[in-house]
């Protein structure tokens, strides 16, 4: 007789490894658990004899990395009373934060820079009936003022400043750990507000670390790369960046919230920072749809740019196997695709047998 398991959700996965109870109402969509795929055509195509994995978060349920550490700030937010949540936001967070607060029946405020936010993102925001505010500048003006409006009103901050959220994103080393049964040499991934990279470290830390409660999973620990898009480039410049602009509205970010955590995550791992155009990024999002049929939002893309630039020089030696973190889905931001990627485009023919046997021939 077989056994079926019901995936539930990361924190029902890793319920020993995070902050609740057996009492704790879960406020869970059933994140996590997403693929980890590794790339076939890729490697051959750039001549490296690596191992090249994408974990790609963009099939979670709102379509980004976010639900990972949403499903544990909103869980905590309603453990401890809260009737309400807030974040800033370039698009998945809000997204994210109004589907999880749609799901706990609390309220979800949203801060968004006015016409910096990819429409898929808002279409999401708007469905899930969110209280949506846009400001008339950038992220980090936004991170700003919902700081200073949790001081004044009885509201829950969901950003990554919320440690909640490290808890649950750190979740997804844990599943690459488990799916290959090692850590990889080199983990690689898009860095904005840096929150991902901090939780990544952290849960890497968390299995190869032996407690009182948990026996060390693995020894080894990935060294961590962090990418970022040239005209939002903190890390790589060493201080703030005040008007940051890059078509990877993701990590349209000057003045990352986690900028400690990352420093001590590159620091602590032997890792780097780097950064690439905006015709870089999208030629690596084309790429990977191209070519390996993952279809990954443009700041997503920073992470394989990255890879290849350091493939190319050598920075990362053949034989290595590195994941690279795809953190949110295409379908987020498709004027981009259309407008700026795509080669196909539409034909229009006559509806009769001999036109589609004519322009399936001339495009052979």
């Amino acid at each position: 007789m077989s056994t079926h398991t019901h995936h539930q959700g990361l924190i029902a996965r890793y319920k020993d490894r995070l902050p609740v109870s057996d009492t704790t109402r879960i406020i869970s969509l059933n994140e996590g658990n997403t693929p980890l795929i590794e790339l076939q055509n890729i490697p051959r195509l750039i001549g490296k004899d690596v191992k090249i994995y994408v974990k790609f978060e963009g099939l979670n349920p709102t379509g980004s990395f976010k639900d990972r550490g949403m499903t544990m700030a909103v869980t905590k937010a309603v453990e401890q009373g809260s009737q309400a949540i807030i974040c800033a936001s370039t698009g998945n967070t809000s997204a994210s934060a109004a589907a999880y607060a749609a799901r706990a029946g609390i309220k979800a405020f949203v801060l968004i820079p006015d016409g910096k936010i990819a429409l898929g993102k808002l279409a999401q925001t708007l469905m899930y009936n969110a209280t949506i505010i846009q400001i008339n500048g950038n992220f980090d003006q936004g991170m700003e003022l919902v700081k200073e409006v949790a001081l004044h009103a009885p509201v829950t901050i969901v950003n990554s400043i919320n440690p909640y959220r490290i808890d649950g994103q750190k979740t997804a080393a844990f599943e690459i750990i488990d799916d290959l049964g090692f850590a990889p040499d080199y983990h690689c991934l898009p860095v904005g507000n840096a929150g991902n990279i901090t939780a990544y470290w952290k849960g890497y830390k968390e299995y190869s670390t032996s407690t009182d409660t948990h026996a060390a999973i693995v020894t080894k620990r990935p060294i961590m790369c962090g990418y970022q898009a040239a005209g939002a480039a903190p890390f790589v410049a060493g201080h703030p960046i005040d008007n940051p602009e890059t078509i990877a509205t993701a990590i349209r970010i000057g003045n990352p919230q986690s900028w400690d955590f990352a420093w001590a995550a590159q620091k602590e791992s032997g890792g780097w920072f780097d950064k690439f155009t905006d015709e870089q990024i999208l030629a690596a999002q084309k790429m990977l749809s191209k070519h390996e049929g993952i279809f990954c939002e443009p700041a997503s893309a920073a992470s394989l740019a990255g890879l290849l630039h350091d493939l190319s020089t050598g920075k990362i030696p053949e034989g290595s196997s590195i994941v690279c973190t795809l953190t949110g889905n295409g379908i987020k931001d498709p004027d981009v695709a259309i407008m700026q990627c795509a080669d196909a485009k539409p034909v229009t023919i006559d509806a009769s047998l001999d036109a589609v046997k004519r322009a399936i021939l001339d495009s052979l």
